[in-house]
């Protein structure tokens, strides 16, 4: 693994930003950040709590009283994320290389793909800010009746570690296009690019209050912001476990509203009509790799067909050597590191409860790179798997395919729904019959046909079942972020 020096990583400040200032937490307690890179410390974290959660939403819920953003004209405030969205492009390298060190993606996709989806979502949603209309009731002559969309108030966001910059832009962009005042609390794991971002907002001229970043652990920093009786709503993405005490905190407390995107075990099924094999494996192949696996829609559950599955797998095998785990740093790299040492192990467990379990283990499962300090595990694939496997089962986050195989339409199907997830799925077939039949049968938020990942801001993203409540993206996340207000107004003398 060629070595990257420590003078080509820019200078990070792991304070907090409350009320528009970088602080340190109250207690003064720090954690380290550390690279999966390889294991350097890059900077030391403000280790917030409640007392530093509490003075974010005040600072919050004082700008959102005293109307400093909801009051300014919709088209300033368009003005002002649209400036947002140019100071990420602006810094592109810089956060690029910011997310690379702290959770291990390769730089070049960081750039292509975050830096550029974040900025491209807080541009869409602040060009919809004076475009998005409200309503008059059809009432009879003697009223007239207005339906509003009105801010909820202070909008708390927890985010994972995997993306970010997405995942963050995905919650803040619509919140603040509606008006809100935010309180963002990234990861633990991978905290530095939401400091970053919340500095680029303040010289975009969001005013101070209205986005503030708190970070710290789970139960210290993340359960405060849930349990706040001053929140107004709060958004999270990450485990299923942790969104289910996100909904049951959000009843403790205020019964504050509660969004939650939440894992995944997305099965991709191709059938022996297939009309781009070549295709297929390449989707399959790096869908499941891209961003090491660590991707909650990530096609982790592969069925194919029968009397296809040895063409298949004999042309995804070809494909597995690219994907080799290396530096994330250097530009040519394309799969690089897990975020830290906890999810290799937890990866690395997976993997040896497939063999145990009786999955035939064709293509890595082992780690990589050991000698570097970082976290990396080789590109994964198992076969002869079924559904009553742990890693059937399980969302395992990490660069591990399971494939299965199966011989009857409705039969994939009811194997396909047989899990508690329902975030997407994927279906390849040249039948236009067949392929409009499973896409509806699937219990799936998304279903890709013929492609697997095409994507875009316009539609909405989320899932059924324990994959979570609500839906990102699209003019649909703006329900989650305000309030439907009637006004009736009483018209004594019509004309």
């Amino acid at each position: 693994m060629t070595s990257v020096k420590t003078a080509t990583l820019p200078a990070f400040d792991g304070r907090a930003l409350i009320n528009g200032k970088r602080i340190g937490a109250a207690s003064g307690q720090l954690f380290d950040c550390i690279s999966p890179v390889d294991g350097r410390v890059l900077t030391q974290i403000a280790r917030c709590a409640e007392a530093d959660i509490d003075a974010a939403v005040q600072a919050a819920r004082a700008a959102f009283d005293d109307r400093r953003w909801c009051g300014l004209p919709p088209a300033q405030r368009k003005r002002i994320m649209i400036r947002f969205a140019d100071l990420l492009v602006q810094h592109a390298d810089e956060l690029a290389l910011t997310e690379t060190w702290d959770m291990g993606k390769p730089v070049k996709y960081a750039k292509a793909v975050d830096v550029n989806s974040a900025a491209n979502c807080l541009r869409w949603y602040g060009e919809a800010v004076d475009k998005v209309y409200d309503e008059i009731a059809p009432t009879a002559d003697t009223a007239l009746a207005l339906i509003t969309r009105v801010p909820v108030g202070v909008v708390g966001v927890i985010v994972p570690w995997n993306y970010p910059m997405i995942m963050a832009s995905w919650k803040i962009a619509p919140a603040l296009a509606a008006g809100n005042s935010v309180v963002l609390k990234p990861s633990e794991k991978s905290p530095l690019t939401a400091l970053r971002m919340a500095d680029l907002a303040l010289e975009a001229g969001i005013p101070a209050g209205v986005f503030n970043v708190v970070t710290g652990f789970g139960p210290e920093a993340g359960s405060p912001l849930a349990l706040h009786m001053d929140v107004d709503c709060i958004a999270f993405t990450g485990s299923t476990r942790v969104g289910k005490q996100i909904h049951v905190m959000a009843g403790q407390s205020n019964l504050k509203r509660a969004w939650t995107e939440l894992g995944g075990k997305s099965p991709n099924i191709v059938f022996a009509d297939c009309p781009d094999l070549d295709k297929a494996v390449e989707a399959a192949v790096g869908s499941i790799f891209f961003n090491q696996g660590e991707s909650c829609n990530a096609p982790s559950r592969l069925f194919v067909e029968a009397s296809i599955k040895e063409r298949f797998l004999e042309k995804a095998l070809k494909l597995v050597p690219a994907y080799a785990p290396a530096n994330p740093t250097l530009p040519d790299t394309i799969m690089g590191a897990l975020v830290d040492q906890t999810q290799m192990n937890t990866v690395l467990r997976y993997i040896e409860s497939g063999k145990a379990e009786g999955a035939k283990l064709i293509a890595g499962g082992e780690q990589a790179l050991s000698e570097t300090g970082g976290c990396y595990v080789q590109p994964t694939i198992f076969d002869g798997v079924t559904n009553s496997m742990t890693i059937a089962r399980e969302e395992i986050f990490g660069p591990v395919l399971s494939v299965l195989s199966f011989t009857d339409t409705a039969d994939v199907v009811r194997q396909a729904n047989a899990s508690v997830y329902g975030l997407q799925a994927g279906v390849w077939t040249s039948d236009l019959n067949k392929a409009h039949g499973v896409a509806r049968a699937l219990r799936a938020g998304t279903v890709h046909v013929n492609q697997y990942d095409e994507d875009d801001i316009t539609v909405p993203f989320g899932g059924f079942k324990q994959s979570g409540v609500g839906r990102d993206k699209s003019l649909h996340a703006f329900d989650k972020y305000t309030e439907t207000k009637t006004t009736w107004i009483r018209i004594d003398s019509p004309v």
